[in-house]
């Protein structure tokens, strides 16, 4: 899927504020060995919108190419990358840089820049820091990535749920997402999966309404999981995973796993 402007913005203010960096922007990859940088914060002017960077040329097309970061202290005396898009660094005061590309399913997908404008170079705890962000937006597009060939998976299927063949893959698919949803930290990600999975059921008129994580942990029950696996899928502890399914019991008046899957099924919870 394409990368969200938003997303990339919200990973640029991550890196300038885990790395205290005074810039910092980044640019789409696309299928074409080239990428457009659109993402920007704390830039002084317009030298670097938009601008359209090859593979393999500057910082960030080196670290495009190789698919791992690149950083330069002292930019404009760096002899370890080319120069082409020196005029614009310079008008943006940038001093030094580091690129990190942010891969998914191993190709390259965006890459994240951080910049000082003085002449003090990038230390180790900083890079470690922006790397941190690009691995954070990397998780988070390889999840949505997951939910998109999900969501592809669930729609034909929905239209036929009628059928036992059908509706038992929708199950299964319904449950995944349910997992991935456990898995996003983003909340507006996070709604946004709800609401596909109350689409699926009709949950927004049913008469027992379950938290996120209740519903999620009833979800991986009705696909055979044990607490310990769902606890796994989750991220949670098992205990935690009992605490959320006591919940969910009480709510649905069932007094066993199976029931409460066949209660929520019948409220709708559940396709």
């Amino acid at each position: 899927m394409r990368v969200d402007d938003a997303l990339l913005l919200g990973a640029v203010s991550n890196l300038r504020r885990d790395t205290g960096l005074p810039v910092g922007f980044a640019g789409i990859a696309g299928p074409s060995p080239r990428m457009r940088l659109t993402a920007f914060l704390g830039n002084r002017g317009t030298a670097l919108d938009g601008l359209s960077v090859r593979a393999g040329l500057g910082l960030g097309g080196k670290a495009l190419a190789l698919t791992r970061p690149v950083v330069a202290n002292g930019y404009h005396s760096a002899t370890t990358i080319s120069h082409d898009y020196d005029e614009p660094v310079r008008e943006e005061g940038i001093h030094s840089v580091v690129a990190i590309p942010v891969v998914v399913r191993r190709r390259v997908r965006a890459v994240l820049y951080g910049g000082l404008r003085d002449e003090a170079v990038l230390s180790d705890r900083t890079i470690t820091a922006a790397l941190h962000a690009a691995r954070d937006l990397e998780q988070t597009m390889a999840v949505e990535d997951e939910v998109e060939k999900r969501l592809a998976q669930a729609r034909p299927l929905a239209e036929h749920q009628e059928d036992a063949a059908p509706r038992e893959r929708l199950r299964e698919v319904y449950g995944e997402l349910r997992a991935l949803a456990g898995q996003v930290a983003d909340s507006a990600l996070r709604a946004r999966l709800d609401a596909v999975c109350e689409n699926l059921t009709g949950a927004a008129t049913a008469a027992v309404r379950l938290a996120p994580r209740e519903l999620d942990t009833v979800a991986l029950v009705a696909l055979g999981l044990t607490n310990a696996e769902i606890a796994h899928r989750l991220g949670l502890t098992a205990e935690t995973v009992k605490s959320y399914l006591r919940d969910a019991m009480r709510k649905l008046d069932a007094n066993s796993r199976l029931q409460a899957v066949t209660h929520a099924r019948r409220l709708g919870l559940l396709p």
